[in-house]
Formats: C-alpha cells, sequence, structure tokens
C-alpha cells in the first residue's frame, strides 16, 4: 500500500479452550517460535512473545493490511493445527473463543515487551483472571464477567 504510514502496537492475549493448562515447557519455546513464523510470514513485526500454561501474550507491530480479527483467526488456527500436528497434548487442542487485543503508543512498547517477558514472576502476584480485568479496565473496555475467559481446567 503506497502511501500508507502507520504505528500500531498491538498487544493480544488468548488461551487453549477452557484455559486448560496445556502450554508445556518441554514445547512452549517452539510454539513461541512456531507463532512468532506466522505473525512474521503475515507481514507483521513481531516483539514479544511468552506464555504461562493456560494462555499466551503476544505483542505486535501490526500491518494495517490485516485486520487484528484476521490476524488471531490465523494465529490460532494455524498454531492449533501444529500443535496436533506434533501431538503435544493426548486430547485434541483447541483455544478458546475471542480473545483480548489492546493497543500502545511508540513511547510504551519497551514497558509492553518486559510485561510480557517477565509473566512468570509477574503472576506469582497476581492471577491471570484478575489482571486481565484490571487490563479491561484501566482500557475502558466494558465486558460481561461471563464472556471474560474461563478458568484454568
Amino acid at each position: 500500500m503506497p502511501n500508507t504510514y502507520t504505528q500500531l502496537y498491538i498487544q493480544m492475549v488468548f488461551a487453549p479452550k477452557y484455559r486448560s493448562a496445556l502450554l508445556m515447557p518441554e514445547w512452549e519455546e517452539r510454539l513461541r517460535m512456531y507463532i512468532t513464523g506466522i505473525v512474521s510470514n503475515c507481514g507483521h513485526k513481531p516483539l514479544a512473545i511468552n506464555n504461562m500454561p493456560d494462555y499466551l501474550h503476544l505483542f505486535v507491530g501490526l500491518n494495517p493490511s490485516q485486520s487484528i480479527s484476521d490476524l488471531m483467526r490465523v494465529i490460532k488456527g494455524e498454531s492449533s493445527l501444529w500443535i496436533n500436528k506434533e501431538q503435544f497434548t493426548l486430547q485434541r487442542f483447541r483455544r478458546q473463543e475471542g480473545f483480548g487485543a489492546f493497543s500502545y503508543s511508540k513511547s510504551q512498547v519497551n514497558d509492553v515487551v518486559r510485561y510480557i517477558d517477565n509473566q512468570q514472576e509477574h503472576h506469582k502476584k497476581i492471577s491471570f483472571l484478575d489482571e486481565y480485568r484490571l487490563m479491561l479496565d484501566k482500557f475502558g473496555i466494558e465486558y460481561d464477567v461471563k464472556y471474560l475467559f474461563t478458568l484454568p481446567q
């Protein structure tokens, strides 16, 4: 797209179906690399990725040629197919419906990268669901608790 100039930084949060703790340390780095490849192949700039067993944070410089919803559909679909092909889980791996997406300014990029890189330490202090609610509130996003990520199983 000639003459199109953007600076779009988006953090996305998504989880396995029912927030099951399925993202195992033995293969989580391979998963992060695989998702990073998907993001790059779609023309976006991966900035940070990290996960806990029951959810994943992804931070990208978004190319406006693809919507956030389309990018998430591709990431969730292709990574789920890959997890199942590699047989990393005993049962069929599926993603939870929906996702969170939050935009940031250039001045916030380093803080968001640090936050994502430190998920393991961060969640020793606050649960994912409590923090997710705080993020939604901070960004002024109205939500119905019945549609938030489910508790881990």
